[in-house]
């Protein structure tokens, strides 16, 4: 253990990684946006500063949360990849969002996201966890086969059209 960690209770020690403001919502863009570059992250709606993003995603590439590669495409820019210790927050990240949507004000567009993993259950996490292993991780890290119909992101973005559709009269 770490010298300047304040104990060994698995609580505190998360809460080293997780416990700020930004930390969660870097992870919760990356897993359910979709957001790979600085730029992406930058845009994220709670308006968060580039100096603290860059601070955040240094830490989560420490932590063994997120990787960092060079992009291709471009040569001024990097791609961040969710590593398999942050592809299994995702159930984390549902309960939060279940609890969430039952106890605080959330938009009726998150909502529609949070519905389609809650009935889906376990096993559409599951599915979701194995879409984002093939993305961040390749074809060959998939635990299951990839399903016939609709990707479990594809579904939560037909949710989340579905209600902005609904507010618009169309």
């Amino acid at each position: 253990m770490r010298k300047d960690m304040r104990s060994s209770c698995p609580v505190s020690l998360s809460l080293e990684i997780f416990g700020d403001r930004w930390t969660l919502l870097v992870l919760r863009d990356v897993i359910f946006t979709g957001a790979r570059h600085f730029r992406e992250l930058l845009a994220s709606p709670e308006r968060i500063s580039s100096n603290v993003l860059a601070d955040r995603l240094a830490a989560l590439v420490e932590h063994g949360l997120l990787t960092k590669a060079d992009d291709p495409s471009h040569r001024q820019k990097v791609t961040y990849h969710l590593t398999e210790r942050a592809i299994q927050l995702v159930p984390v990240f549902v309960h939060l969002n279940v609890w969430g949507t039952r106890h605080l004000p959330v938009s009726d567009v998150h909502a529609a996201r949070t519905e389609v993993l809650a009935v889906g259950g376990p096993p559409l996490w599951e599915a979701f966890m194995d879409e984002l292993r093939e993305t961040h991780l390749g074809p060959q890290a998939r635990r299951q086969p990839a399903p016939s119909g609709p990707t479990v992101a594809a579904r939560m973005q037909a949710a989340c059209a579905a209600v902005q559709d609904r507010a618009a009269g169309t």
